[in-house]
């Protein structure tokens, strides 16, 4: 069974909810951010609920420190986005395997 770390996080501050994701101030340098961490593998899902405010993202963590210290060094933190709850999850199913086999 894989570990992983669910953190839910929120439109901060500076967000305009007039714009899109896309438009939204800092939007090139946000992108690039996630696109490492996804590359790096520690980021394994992610994207907006259907609220449009907040956003969930599946990591693969050994704990909660690491991913907060990781999503600080994010170019939004605190300004567009903030962390609201990093819990830990246990993946029992994963229908993911099974379709590679």
């Amino acid at each position: 069974m894989a570990m992983f770390l669910v953190l839910l996080r929120r439109s901060g501050p500076r967000w305009d909810p007039a714009r899109p994701m896309e438009e939204q101030s800092g939007w090139p340098a946000h992108s690039a951010f996630m696109d490492e961490l996804l590359n790096a593998g520690f980021v394994v899902l992610g994207g907006p609920l259907a609220d449009e405010h907040r956003v969930v993202l599946v990591v693969d963590a050994e704990s909660e420190d690491l991913v907060r210290a990781a999503l600080a060094r994010d170019p939004w933190s605190e300004t567009h986005l903030q962390v609201d709850d990093v819990q830990p999850w246990t993946i029992r199913l994963d229908g993911r395997r099974a379709q590679r086999a």
